[in-house]
C-alpha cells in the first residue's frame, strides 16, 4: 500500500482528496500537514500542526517513503496583500519541494495549479505568474510531476464564496458550463482526477482544464 503526504487538506479540493485517499484500500498511510487539525480521526491519518510552511526541519521523518503528494495548498486572489500571495504560491512549494527531494525524489507529485499559469513568468496577472514559478521549480526537481491546471472549480457542496467574483461565477456556471471542457469543473470530478493521477501517475505532466476530463 502506498504512504501519502498531502498539503491543503483543509481546502474545498484537499478535503475531497483527503476523503478519497481514506476511503482507498490502496493507501496506507497518510500525513496531512495543517495548520489546525481536524475534529475527526482515523486509523490511517496522521497529521502534522505547523505554524510554519517555510521549515520542516522538525518533521524530516514525514517526508521518508513517500510514494505520493498532493500539493493543494493556496489563497485566492486578492485574499491577502501580494507579498504574502507569492510567499504561499511559490515560496511554500519551494521549502516542501526541497525537503521532498531530500527524502522521497520518487514520488509521484500531483500539484494544484491554476488555468493559465505562466512558467515564462511574465505575466501581469500575480496568479499566473507566481503558479508558473512553482511549476518550474517543481518540474527543476522533480521527476515525476503532474500539475492541473483547471478552469473555474464549480464547488459542488455548498459554501461561502471568498468574494463577489466567485459569488458571480456560481450562479453563472450554467452558462460557463456551455463553453465546454476548457472551461470549468466540478470540485469532485477535479479532486477524482487528481487522486488517480497520484495512484497511477499519467503520461501527461501538465494537465489543463480539458485534459482533466480523461481520468473519469
Amino acid at each position: 500500500m502506498k504512504n501519502v503526504i498531502i498539503t491543503g487538506a483543509s481546502g474545498m479540493i484537499g478535503n475531497l482528496i483527503l476523503q478519497d485517499c481514506l476511503d482507498s484500500q490502496e493507501i496506507g498511510k497518510i500525513t496531512s500537514l495543517v495548520r489546525k487539525k481536524r475534529s475527526e480521526q482515523h486509523d490511517k491519518l496522521r497529521e502534522i500542526e505547523l505554524t510554519d510552511f517555510l521549515d520542516y526541519s522538525n518533521h524530516e521523518n514525514a517526508f521518508k517513503n513517500i510514494d505520493v503528494v498532493y500539493f493543494c495548498i493556496g489563497v485566492y486572489t486578492g485574499a491577502v496583500p501580494d507579498q504574502l500571495f507569492k510567499q504561499i504560491t511559490v515560496d511554500y512549494t519551494i521549502a516542501f519541494t526541497k525537503m521532498l527531494k531530500k527524502h522521497s525524489p520518487q514520488a509521484n507529485v500531483v500539484f494544484l495549479s491554476g488555468g493559465g499559469s505562466d512558467r515564462k513568468e511574465k505575466s501581469r496577472m500575480s496568479f499566473a505568474k507566481y503558479k508558473g514559478m512553482a511549476e518550474n521549480f517543481l518540474f527543476n526537481n522533480l521527476e515525476n510531476v503532474f500539475t492541473f491546471r483547471p478552469g473555474y472549480i464549480y464547488p459542488v457542496s455548498k459554501r461561502p464564496e471568498p468574494n463577489c467574483s466567485y459569488r458571480l461565477y456560481r450562479s453563472l456556471y450554467p452558462l460557463i458550463k456551455l463553453l465546454g471542457r476548457s472551461a470549468s469543473i466540478k470540485s469532485t470530478e477535479l479532486a477524482k482526477a487528481m487522486f488517480t493521477a497520484g495512484i497511477t501517475g499519467s503520461g501527461q505532466h501538465t494537465i489543463e482544464n480539458k485534459d482533466t476530463y480523461r481520468y473519469f
